[in-house]
């Protein structure tokens, strides 16, 4: 079994089965809430036989990306299983093409009057939502070429199965790195200035 966590957006924890059957959800749409709900939904979810755990890897906000992932890693390394990490925008895209859609750019709120934007076309020979253009910033109203998939929240299931599929082809669809498309606002300060005496 395979456990997904996803703090992208929402907070969105699942559990699914060898062949991507859901054996348990939950989620929270807070998006600035997720060290006070992630604990409780986990708690809701998790169950004996878990293999592999899924970390939603962004694109996201700083804060809420890092304790996504820092759960998912903590339940690894507790269990001594492997962490599987996954961009979160392919869980939006795995349920967009199993309604039908094929090529299209899914979009999600990056703030500041920006958008985080990934173009996919159909899957690959893998069955994995297939990434034409690496992950990017757009103002809003920008207009763009494809068909938009909007999301506010994502479906941990989703990111599972996008899991299962990678692991099946022996595949790492992204590294260890949350995806920010920005820098964060801390800094590091300079060096203290000189006082004369």
């Amino acid at each position: 079994m395979i456990l997904a966590v996803d703090t992208s957006l929402g907070t969105a924890v699942a559990v699914i089965d060898a062949d991507g059957r859901l054996v348990a959800e939950a989620a929270s749409p807070d998006a600035l809430g997720h060290a006070e709900v992630i604990g409780d939904l986990l708690a809701r979810v998790v169950t004996p036989g878990i293999t592999h755990v899924v970390a939603g890897m962004g694109p996201g906000p700083f804060t809420g990306l890092r304790i996504g992932i820092a759960a998912a890693q903590a339940f690894a390394l507790g269990r001594g299983i492997p962490v599987i990490p996954v961009p979160s925008h392919f869980a939006v895209a795995h349920a967009a093409l199993e309604a039908g859609q094929t090529r299209f750019a899914v979009v999600t709120d990056a703030r500041r009057r920006e958008i985080a934007v990934s173009e996919f076309d159909g899957t690959d020979a893998d069955g994995i939502p297939n990434l034409t253009a690496p992950t990017r910033l757009e103002r809003q109203g920008t207009a763009l070429e494809l068909p938009v998939v909007e999301a506010t929240a994502l479906s941990a299931a989703d990111l599972a199965r996008v899991g299962l599929a990678a692991l099946t082809a022996g595949r790492a669809l992204t590294d260890a790195e949350p995806l920010y498309l920005r820098h964060p606002d801390v800094v590091q300060p300079g060096a203290p200035k000189r006082v004369s005496g």
